[in-house]
């Protein structure tokens, strides 16, 4: 994630200063006055190229999960791109607004000279200008709307479609108001490739095509409560359902009006195009759905995703295993896959961290799954009985390969200790944060 939008920040910066350095007519009379322009202008370009970036990382590109590690990293950096295109959007309104500082400061001599044009094309500039700072407007509450968690999902995944817009807007600001000059230079040329990859993620967005090619239809065929907060959803989709790894995901549609969301397919690949789901009431969403969902009902279901997959995991090196309350639906996956052929298991110890470990739901199945896997050593934690996991206890060597699903309090806290131990294991941990 951090390599993609450093690396897309770091092009744009240097397409930005082939121009800078290679523009005939390098200044006006003062550094002020260029120093604003050239901060207005590099701030733009970032903006708008993160913003590209998130629109097209926003269709779900598979072929990215590979070098970025899973689509719940590809949606961490579709966030992180939000927040800091939304960041260089203000730099970039807080420089436009300076102008009248500025003019009070060292006087209107020396300002760049602003290109002159007429007719239609001088309408549309200023159309552009007043559409770019209408969007502005609006990303920025809608980044605080983000971050702010106690907002009601729904009301944001509303909201949030109107993002495609706003990125339209936004790209015919660019397209107007660009110097001409860039066109001609290799910014330009980057520009055009970065909105032409944002426009198509906005037109797919606004067409509701996304992930098409990989959505199957059924329908709801069991409903099971191992606990009074947790639904077990089991499915039967069709023949456009190719099968899944054990510790994948899908985005699941159960109401058409409240879209899809991802959840973990907690069940091995049987070949019959039967998933299930472990659901947990934790937000608004998964509370109401839970009561909501019965037996007959549609579903569609756009994948698989991701690379929390069993069969990426190392033999040679010692294998521990984590999973904290929910986050155990791709362990329980994994443990069903080797359920034909144990011997196939490889040597592991999985911890799974519960509150309550004597009215946990999962714990008897996990013993009943880990009874067959000779290889695979089970350990329960529960915090009531004061088994708390921690990195000592884990017994990590130095060729040790984790893999980590749960809270991101208690996969840091893990991560922390580890490193004040003086080890750095491999650490796989799912990012399922995708708000």
């Amino acid at each position: 994630m951090t390599t993609l939008i450093f690396g897309l920040l770091s092009l744009v910066t240097l397409a930005w200063g082939w121009d800078f350095f290679h523009s005939p007519n390098l200044a006006p009379t003062s550094p002020v006055w260029l120093a604003r322009q050239e901060l207005m202008y590099i701030s733009g370009l970032l903006s708008v190229a993160l913003m590209s970036l998130v629109m097209f990382l926003a269709t779900r590109p598979a072929w990215l999960e590979r070098p970025l590690g899973g689509m719940d990293r590809v949606y961490r950096a579709h966030k992180w791109a939000g927040i800091l295109a939304v960041a260089f959007a203000t730099m970039h309104w807080l420089v436009e607004m300076s102008s009248d500082l500025l003019k009070a400061w060292v006087g209107r001599e020396g300002r760049p000279t602003k290109e002159r044009f007429d007719g239609l094309l001088e309408v549309m500039r200023k159309l552009g200008e007043d559409m770019g700072e209408w969007a502005i407007y609006a990303v920025l509450a809608m980044l605080l709307i983000t971050l702010w968690k106690k907002f009601p999902y729904k009301a944001w995944s509303i909201l949030h479609r109107s993002m495609p817009v706003l990125y339209l807007m936004l790209a015919f600001h660019t397209v107007m108001l660009m110097p001409t000059d860039y066109w001609r230079q290799p910014v330009g040329l980057l520009m055009a490739l970065l909105l032409g990859a944002g426009i198509y993620g906005a037109v797919q967005s606004l067409r509701d095509s996304i992930g098409h090619g990989k959505q199957a239809k059924g329908s709801v065929v069991a409903i099971g409560h191992p606990a009074p907060d947790i639904s077990t959803i089991h499915c039967q989709l069709d023949a456009h359902w190719a099968g899944h790894r054990p510790g994948q995901f899908a985005f699941v549609t159960f109401d058409e009006k409240e879209g899809a969301h991802p959840f973990t397919i907690a069940s091995a690949d049987r070949g019959d195009q039967s998933i299930s789901f472990e659901i947990k009431a934790l937000g608004d969403y998964t509370r109401g759905l839970v009561k909501r969902i019965h037996v007959g009902q549609s579903v569609r279901v756009e994948g698989p995703y991701g690379r929390f997959d069993v069969s990426r995991c190392d033999p040679n090196n010692q294998q521990i295993w984590i999973a904290g309350g929910i986050g155990v639906t791709p362990f329980i996956a994994w443990l069903e896959s080797f359920q034909a052929q144990p011997n196939t298991a490889p040597v592991a110890d999985l911890h799974y961290c519960t509150r309550d470990q004597t009215t946990d739901a999962f714990v008897p199945r996990l013993q009943a799954l880990c009874a067959t896997l000779p290889a695979v050593k089970l350990h329960i934690h529960g915090s009531q009985q004061g088994a708390n996991l921690n990195a000592q206890a884990l017994g990590v060597t130095p060729d040790a390969e984790i893999w980590y699903c749960g809270p991101a309090g208690l996969g840091n806290s893990l991560r922390a200790g580890l490193k004040a131990l003086g080890l750095l294991p491999r650490f796989h941990q799912e990012a399922f944060e995708m708000r």
